[in-house]
């Protein structure tokens, strides 16, 4: 399983409405300070995020994915929606 699956399985937790995960690390290679960690970007609506702010949004996200950070994840940028807000 790669890394970008992993992600999306550990997600599945948030059960997504809509989950969009882009690896950005390409772009990023040689970047200071990286010790080989992929970078990504993800958006995810979640009902789970309802009447949340962004920072426990991210809590939640990070969270799922806490194990993997730094290491395997070096960079995230979340867009975490809730369903009322499309």
């Amino acid at each position: 399983m790669n890394l970008t699956d992993l992600i999306k399985q550990r997600l599945q937790a948030l059960e997504p409405l809509d989950l969009i995960i882009q690896d950005d690390s390409a772009l990023h290679a040689g970047h200071a300070g990286n010790q080989g960690g992929g970078h990504f970007s993800l958006s995810l609506t979640s009902s789970h995020f309802s009447g949340k702010s962004q920072i426990m949004r991210h809590r939640l996200v990070y969270a799922q994915l806490a194990d993997l950070m730094p290491n395997k994840i070096h960079a995230l940028s979340i867009n975490a929606i809730a369903p009322q807000e499309l």
